[in-house]
């Protein structure tokens, strides 16, 4: 096995209250004695500190000649956060003498989270904007869907490839199963991330485990493509979607009105989806769920917050939450959408203040070391919210992992 570093804080990592320091305690696995641990302490107030110590064993008798199985540092003490926020901790497991890394932690501790706040106002014609867009979406005929079957790789259940007509210049394309016992069932609209939209994983079949046989089920495509195409037609189309040098949806000259932003195609295409499937005669006009990922998760936000015949959103690791976070200082990694004002008709933190109470939300998984969705801006999200809702927060996991057990887990 690889080595492993992991840390969690003394208390739960969403308690603290602000200026209060923060004490870590870490665990290394499979390093070798002599081992170091360098750490730094960044956040959300743009304060910045650091330091390294032995990674230490806590009892001779667990070493051997080139590597002892545990490692227990004593921790350490950071500086907390100036403002309600969270502070963000990385580390280095580093072989004896400063080293090679062995492994790496990223994780964190949140001050006054029930304070935190979208980082920009809202804007006035939000509401207006949007009521255009949906009459814009109910002006186009509906009635020339197509319906493909396909082979279903689940026993009992039908499986078409679907097109609806949209606005924007792209259909609303999805691969929708259906149980083969008559029924009338509860309904699903499950969305793909940004990244797994561009590879197999978005446009492919789903896997078997994927598809239920008690659920009437819509894959919905953020980008309106075909299905179970040759890889040169995404090529393709993704080279086609970018605009003045940035990836799909990235483009500032684009977002800097609603309008002309790549994400009010997604939504068009999102409601569309959800359209098509109510009108299906399989669905039990009560139950319907939206779910995702990352962009899956804020298409689930979009759509819980634009159709009200949603009844529970589960958007997990959801992204577009506080999109202006990054350009007002707050914790931020690599990736991210360059701030410019339209973006704030797509934010998840105000279509939050759009989801009714008929409608719970259940966010399954957020990060603590995940600074391609933040946790303040998943925070600011969730206090927003006025229904029914739910949030768990695992420590040490990012965007893309999740950290062996045991997890330090923190429940709202």
């Amino acid at each position: 096995m690889p080595p492993l570093l992991a840390a969690t804080t003394d208390r739960d990592p969403l308690s603290y209250r602000v200026g209060e320091p923060v004490r870590f305690l870490f665990r290394a696995e499979g390093a070798p004695p002599g081992a170091i641990i360098r750490w730094r302490r960044t956040g959300d107030d743009g304060a910045e500190s650091g330091g390294s110590m032995p990674a230490s064993c806590p009892a001779p008798a667990l070493q051997s000649a080139d590597c002892a199985p545990a490692l227990q540092s004593a921790g350490c003490s950071v500086p907390g956060t100036a403002v309600p926020g969270f502070l963000r901790l990385e580390a280095d497991l580093l072989a004896p003498g400063g080293g090679a890394a062995l492994a790496h932690f990223e994780g964190g501790a949140g001050a006054d989270v029930a304070a935190i706040r979208a980082d920009t106002p809202e804007p006035s014609d939000f509401d207006s904007f949007w009521a255009r867009r949906k009459a814009a979406l109910a002006a186009m005929p509906f009635d020339d869907a197509t319906l493909r079957p396909i082979a279903s790789p689940r026993e009992g259940v039908r499986l078409c490839e679907v097109s609806i007509p949209c606005p924007g210049g792209r259909p609303s394309t999805g691969l929708l199963a259906v149980p083969a016992a008559p029924g009338r069932y509860p309904a699903r609209v499950r969305f793909r991330g940004y990244f797994a939209s561009w590879k197999t994983i978005g446009h492919d079949t789903p896997q078997p485990e994927e598809i239920p046989d008690d659920a009437l089920t819509l894959f919905l495509s953020a980008h309106g493509y075909d299905f179970n195409r040759e890889p040169a037609y995404y090529e393709r189309l993704h080279d086609s979607l970018r605009s003045n040098g940035f990836d799909v949806g990235f483009d500032p000259e684009q977002n800097a009105r609603p309008g002309t932003s790549y994400f009010g195609g997604v939504v068009w295409r999102v409601l569309r989806g959800l359209e098509f499937l109510k009108r299906r005669p399989e669905w039990n006009g009560r139950d319907l769920t939206v779910l995702g990922g990352s962009l899956g998760g804020a298409q689930a936000i979009w759509a819980a917050a634009l159709d009200h015949d949603v009844t529970e959103c589960r958007p997990r690791i959801p992204w577009c939450c506080n999109m202006a976070g990054a350009a007002h200082g707050r914790a931020h990694g690599d990736w991210f959408v360059p701030w410019s004002p339209g973006l704030a008709y797509y934010d998840a933190v105000n279509m939050a203040r759009r989801i009714p109470g008929t409608c719970r939300v259940c966010i399954p998984q957020a990060g603590l070391g995940d600074y391609i969705s933040p946790p303040s801006g998943v925070m600011a999200f969730y206090n927003a919210l006025s229904c029914e809702k739910s949030a768990t927060f695992i420590q040490g996991a990012t965007h893309f992992t999740v950290p062996p057990e045991p997890l330090q887990i923190s429940r709202l």
